[in-house]
């Protein structure tokens, strides 16, 4: 397995769920992977698990000097970055009446932000590079809206849009920019966004084509993808994995 020799990438919110799955994942396939988080045990565990090809660095995404010093430390341990993966996020669930600016914010600032100055940090070191890929996470929110979602939606939408703007920026450096779109994925993101509280949403997996949630994995095999250079020809493009999700309309009831 060797689809990403050579590589070094950072991917932001990897100490767990999605994020980590596509560290393990990009270690296997060859690549150097700087785990970025602000979860510091968890993520030190796993570059700890993951080995040489690993190293962990505390990042906020919305802070611009924290940028500036992950984007540093990785060209420092590993040589060079090839891949940024912008996966970092948040949730928040309430209707528009009753989300107050403070949360609409925060989620905006993790989700849009973040992304931004992620892309914006990497840009020089990618260049250096001889090009490279960057993978922003959006949503199949960033493509239709949720009910009680309007912050993550707008957030995601956003995502949706910058990619294409940086894909048409940074094409003539060689430099590739996409977003992918998960559906609903089996992990601890809406347990958190809730509180802590245990909620079944097996039911929703129900719900699409394929009848189940999605596999952090399944969302890392398209991020390994998009990572390496067999996407070469792929730029400004949404990648959607969603079980089904946005195959069909919904009837409001």
């Amino acid at each position: 397995m060797s689809r990403l020799a050579g590589k070094v990438a950072l991917i932001t919110g990897a100490a767990r769920g999605q994020g980590a799955s596509a560290a393990q994942r990009f270690v296997a396939e060859g690549a150097k992977v700087v785990i970025a988080d602000i979860l510091d045990t968890d993520g030190k565990l796993l570059a700890e698990e993951l080995g040489e090809s690993a190293a962990y660095i505390h990042l906020d995404v919305t802070d611009e000097q924290n940028w500036i010093e992950a984007v540093e430390f990785t060209t420092t341990q590993f040589g060079s970055l090839n891949v940024l993966m912008n996966n970092a996020g948040v949730l928040h669930f309430s209707r528009v009446q009753d989300t107050r600016l403070e949360d609409y914010q925060r989620v905006i600032g993790i989700n849009q932000v973040g992304t931004f100055l992620g892309m914006k940090s990497a840009v020089e070191p990618l260049k250096a590079a001889g090009g490279g890929s960057i993978i922003n996470v959006s949503s199949v929110e960033g493509l239709a809206g949720m009910p009680f979602l309007v912050a993550y939606t707008a957030s995601k939408f956003a995502i949706r849009g910058m990619t294409k703007v940086a894909a048409l920026e940074l094409g003539e450096d060689g430099i590739r920019v996409n977003s992918i779109h998960p559906g609903m994925i089996d992990t601890k993101m809406v347990h958190d966004a809730v509180g802590g509280v245990e909620i079944d949403t097996s039911w929703i997996g129900k719900r699409v084509a394929l009848g189940r949630l999605g596999k952090p994995e399944e969302i890392a095999s398209l991020a390994v993808f998009l990572a390496s250079d067999e996407s070469s020809y792929c730029t400004g493009a949404e990648f959607v994995a969603d079980g089904g999700a946005t195959a069909t309309h919904a009837l409001k009831v």
